[in-house]
């Protein structure tokens, strides 16, 4: 078993962090720089950053702040949110990048992530499926930060961005997000039961407990989560620490990114 990697979600939104509950309702947590320089002592895996009102707002990633936000990042970074266009990844990779994370576009522009593949790499590029469950048990994806049904389904969509070229898939429910009630145990399972790439576990984490289900039961090579750093005590660390006495063999993130 691939060792299993601890990864916080940092939402960013004009100035600051925020927080909600099933994407919305966004609460103020801080910003971007302090936050980054915490986690650099957790011994975290890598770091997620997300604009989350950049593709809303029809711009282009904000590559000075990213440029800034790098230079004191030392882990892997994956940025999402705006990126439209190869040229914007190239953009964010010259800014410190290590990889981008892409949802809207893709289901615009499915082509965009092959061409991102090839040019740079599968590990580059991280599709970002957003997901919430119907009345009847089914899935649909939703583009836009959640707010824009696409009819497709789950598994469908994730397949497909797999044979497109993403190296792996951030499956976050968007029912769960926020809430600190446990992962989709379910729907992590229906994922990595039917693609081969690596699948991050977000959305509902509250507990190391949480941590451990997602792995073992749902197969995730992978957790990310925000509110219970953002809200709680439990920390990166201890929750590798726990993940182990579980028999979760976790990564040493003492070794920093070159």
């Amino acid at each position: 078993m691939l060792k299993v990697r601890v990864i916080p979600t940092l939402l960013w939104k004009n100035v600051g962090l925020v927080k909600g509950v099933a994407f919305n309702s966004w609460r103020r947590v801080g910003t971007v720089l302090p936050a980054i320089t915490v986690y650099n002592t957790r011994e975290v895996d890598e770091l997620i950053l997300v604009d989350i009102t950049a593709t809303q707002e029809q711009r282009e990633p904000d590559y000075d702040s990213i440029t800034d936000f790098s230079s004191n990042c030392f882990v892997p970074l994956t940025v999402g949110g705006g990126i439209t266009d190869i040229k914007h990844v190239k953009g964010l990779l010259r800014s410190g990048a290590d990889k981008v994370s892409i949802n809207t576009a893709a289901y615009l522009n499915p082509g965009l992530i092959t061409e991102i593949s090839q040019a740079f790499g599968s590990q580059c590029v991280v599709g970002s499926i957003d997901v919430k469950k119907h009345a009847d048990g089914s899935y649909e994806c939703y583009s836009h930060n959640g707010t824009v049904p696409t009819g497709l389904g789950i598994v469908e969509w994730a397949q497909r961005l797999e044979s497109l070229g993403v190296g792996e898939i951030l499956l976050t429910s968007i029912d769960k997000d926020g809430t600190m009630e446990g992962y989709d145990i379910e729907l992590i399972q229906l994922i990595t039961k039917n693609v081969k790439v690596p699948v991050i576990a977000s959305g509902g984490a509250g507990s190391y407990d949480d941590f451990v289900e997602a792995v073992q039961d749902g197969k995730a090579a992978a957790v990310a989560a925000a509110s219970i750093f953002h809200f709680t005590e439990q920390t990166p660390r201890a929750s590798k620490t726990y993940m182990a006495k579980h028999g979760i063999p976790v990564r040493n993130s003492n070794v920093r990114k070159c």
